[in-house]
């Protein structure tokens, strides 16, 4: 039978985590109707949850995480997907209690994967990846309210790789764009990805008045939740929109009616791990014509399944900036 490499997060006795780089057998993948054999994968927030044990995300370990793949299906049971082709494979339960991208191989069900456009490569895939694909989730959105040229928008989380993205994709759109970040030496990267103004996170929650601040944004992409987001809230202009798709700064977050009667704002979730299928194509469609992003080389850093762990302790530490691209 044959074997591959794979990234396993294990937990110990005293429920402390270990990672190691070892071998497992094709036969230990879940059923699946695609074998695919991984190229790319990245690293985001969710994985390194996976990785430390973090309540709520994984249930059995040891366990393989990684919620993005790219790839090239070498066996199939599926007429829409032969052997050969090129595919993106992201969130559902991939990499959460199912085997996942930090790995040679996986094994998932067809319709969890989407084929990758013509006009973008695997490797750009992943540069994406989840984060992305969540921020692309996020400005449709937005999109679908306002048109984006010339708008004020604030973007929570900066450095991280669902706000660098964004960052970026809303400077080709043609918006002002704020970063809110807690790395205050980060100013110069964040300007470089297209930010016309950078905020340090603790001034702009100590300089808001809420429920209901001078109106300063039109729309917001926030990753942070908790006292972040309720000082966005307290900032929109009116008829503004916050696209909400993160906690890092915590779940719970305050606000009043105000905001949304008194200046029709309005909040919206967005969730990428189970959006439709033809949500998901439509963005990276997207991403490989309108939207295309020159340079994503510029906020990657590639690392190999043998330096995960380094890259898992600096990203639950708050430490990383952009993308980490894991190389298989």
């Amino acid at each position: 039978m044959k074997k591959f490499r794979a990234f396993i997060a294990s937990k110990l006795n005293n429920g402390n985590f270990k990672y190691s780089v070892s071998e497992k057998l094709i036969s230990d993948l879940p059923e699946g109707n695609l074998l695919i054999k991984v190229k790319y994968s990245s690293l985001n927030y969710k994985d390194a949850l996976s990785a430390s044990g973090a309540f709520g995300i994984t249930k059995e370990y040891p366990h393989t995480p990684g919620i993005d793949v790219g790839g090239i299906i070498e066996k199939s049971e599926s007429s829409d997907f032969p052997a050969g082709t090129k595919v993106i494979v992201t969130g559902f339960d991939l990499g959460v209690n199912t085997c996942g991208g930090f790995a040679e191989y996986v094994r998932v069900p067809s319709n969890w994967a989407i084929k990758c456009p013509k006009k973008l490569t695997i490797k750009e895939s992943m540069m994406i990846g989840t984060a992305g694909l969540t921020a692309g989730l996020c400005i449709a959105k937005i999109e679908n309210h306002m048109q984006l040229d010339s708008m004020n928008v604030i973007v929570s989380g900066a450095t991280g790789g669902v706000g660098a993205i964004a960052i970026k994709l809303l400077n080709n759109l043609g918006a002002i764009v704020t970063g809110i970040t807690g790395k205050k030496n980060e100013e110069k990267f964040l300007k470089s990805l297209g930010c016309d103004k950078v905020i340090e996170r603790k001034l702009f929650i100590e300089s808001t008045q809420s429920p209901l601040n001078k109106g300063l944004y039109d729309a917001a992409v926030d990753v942070a939740g908790g006292k972040i987001l309720s000082c966005i809230i307290a900032c929109m202009n009116y008829n503004g929109i916050i696209t909400a798709c993160g906690n890092v700064a915590g779940p719970k977050f305050e606000t009043t009616v105000f905001p949304f009667i008194l200046r029709a704002n309005q909040l919206v979730g967005i969730d990428s791990a189970t959006s439709p299928i033809e949500f998901r194509q439509k963005i990276w469609d997207n991403f490989s014509s309108t939207w295309k992003l020159n340079d994503l080389d510029k906020i990657c850093k590639i690392v190999s399944l043998n330096e995960l762990k380094v890259e898992i302790e600096k990203i639950l530490k708050g430490e990383q900036k952009g993308r980490i691209l894991v190389k298989i």
